[in-house]
């Protein structure tokens, strides 16, 4: 058997970034890994970066609270930004959309310039419907994932290939059965991303709600290569991003169709409409398609991580529906969920995350 005082299930960016708070705080914990290595399905899929609007206005205080972290990290971490704007473009079929993203800015109270004609026409990639506006969100950045995620992983006890299958409080304590090991922990972390309902489950938990959706990926060799300074491009109306990597574009259809927890891939019909709507878009010629693949993006139905003591069984606290915007703001929920865990901020439920900071 396993003792420890903390047992977070899940060692995605969620359940590493949190048992890496605590363990700062002298806590003992012990991170649950279904697969044999950690961040498989989420984490590991990720072209994340970090943009201060991402999420909305109810996300927005938690980015920016993770922001002083990400830009100069602890020892250990390495360098975790690179510099990466985002252009956001009104498309010639929706005015409106660049307005509304705009009133969203405005709300959460970020940073970002207005682009007219003049201002795009700088970037020739964009065919010449697509340079009549756009707004400019100039303090954004690419997320170096896997070292982020190794940075808070390094030192934690882990065990993986190890999946809860029943769980019993006897004595102020869980016993976990994994099929592997026997686990015993005083509190039990459900950060288990897309399996957070059914693991919840297992612990007599109710649902909450928690849905997959589905998001994609294609990595396209094109003429010319991308210009290594290209910001992140977006659709306002949310149907597609591209930005630049390794000599490569990236490219997303922005997809969020609902799915079930498993091994995800893309849609081939999915594939084909991004690539249709980005050759309709831009100038660049696709020399080939050089892979794709896809993830899953967990939320709550209001969109709001899900965070704090489950209320109705002892023992029981959840850290996830972090969404898209998980990585970005794994420091601030991180600390946020490692001070009530470790009662240095109270929390009488699930937390509002919108009020956290």
């Amino acid at each position: 058997m396993i003792h420890t005082d903390i047992a977070i299930i899940g060692a995605g960016i969620a359940g590493a970034s949190l048992g890496w708070a605590l363990r700062q705080r002298g806590a003992d914990v012990l991170l649950i890994e279904a697969e044999d290595r950690p961040g498989y399905h989420t984490t590991g899929r990720s072209a994340a970066f970090w943009v201060a609007s991402y999420g909305g206005p109810a996300i927005v205080p938690l980015s920016l609270a993770s922001r002083g972290f990400l830009t100069a990290p602890p020892e250990g971490f390495g360098t975790l930004l690179a510099p990466r704007p985002g252009l956001y473009l009104a498309p010639p079929d929706d005015a409106a959309a660049l307005e509304l993203l705009k009133a969203e800015m405005d709300e959460g109270g970020v940073d970002y310039q207005r682009l007219g004609p003049d201002d795009l026409a700088r970037w020739t990639m964009l065919r010449p419907e697509w340079q009549t506006a756009g707004l400019w969100e100039g303090d954004s950045y690419d997320i170096d994932v896997a070292a982020l995620h190794q940075g808070y992983l390094r030192g934690l006890k882990l065990v993986t290939d190890a999946r809860v299958q029943s769980a019993v409080r006897a004595g102020g304590k869980w016993r976990l059965e994994t099929g592997a090991e026997t686990i015993e922990a005083r509190v039990v972390v459900n950060a288990a991303g897309a399996w957070a309902d059914p693991v919840g489950a297992v612990f007599g938990s109710k649902a909450k709600g928690l849905q997959p959706l589905r998001r994609s990926m294609v990595v396209l060799r094109t003429d010319p290569e991308p210009p290594t300074d290209m910001p992140v491009v977006f659709d306002a109306a949310g149907r597609f991003y591209f930005k630049p990597d390794g000599g490569r574009v990236w490219l997303s259809p922005h997809d969020e169709t609902p799915d079930v927890a498993h091994d995800v891939r893309p849609d081939e019909m999915d594939i084909a409409v991004v690539i249709d709507r980005f050759e309709k878009a831009t100038n660049f010629r696709i020399i080939r398609l050089e892979t794709s693949w896809a993830g899953l993006r967990t939320f709550a139905p209001d969109r709001r991580p899900v965070l704090g003591w489950d209320g109705e069984v002892a023992g029981l606290f959840w850290c996830a529906g972090q969404g898209g915007f998980g990585i970005q703001t794994a420091p601030a929920v991180s600390d946020l969920c490692a001070r009530i865990l470790t009662q240095e901020t109270e929390n009488a439920g699930i937390y509002d995350a919108a009020r956290a900071l």
